[in-house]
């Protein structure tokens, strides 16, 4: 089994930003600030980034649980929670388009 790679740092990203557009690497640092403000300011009505996928805010329902250690039944209240909808055009891409 082949070990997995580590996950790219802000640097890594930056600097990827910044020679695939041609900037420099302040202003990918900038762009990347932008983008990461817009969707704290927005993600509580959904935010979507083209291409990639969008990122919900969902309500969970209250629910039982098992406390693994002692086998009691555990009520889990209900909260909520945010998810990112992977785009499929992404998950075709890095999985694989189902046959």
């Amino acid at each position: 089994m082949a070990k997995a790679s580590k996950p790219l740092t802000k640097s890594q990203i930056v600097t990827s930003l910044a020679e695939a557009s041609g900037i420099t690497k302040k202003q990918a640092t900038q762009t990347l600030e932008a983008l990461v403000s817009l969707v704290y300011k927005h993600a509580k009505n959904s935010f979507t980034i083209p291409g990639l996928g969008k990122l919900v805010v969902a309500n969970r329902k209250a629910r039982k649980g098992r406390n693994p250690a002692t086998g009691a039944t555990i009520k889990i209240p209900a909260k909520r929670v945010l998810k990112f909808l992977v785009s499929k055009t992404v998950k075709d891409a890095i999985l694989g388009a189902k046959k």
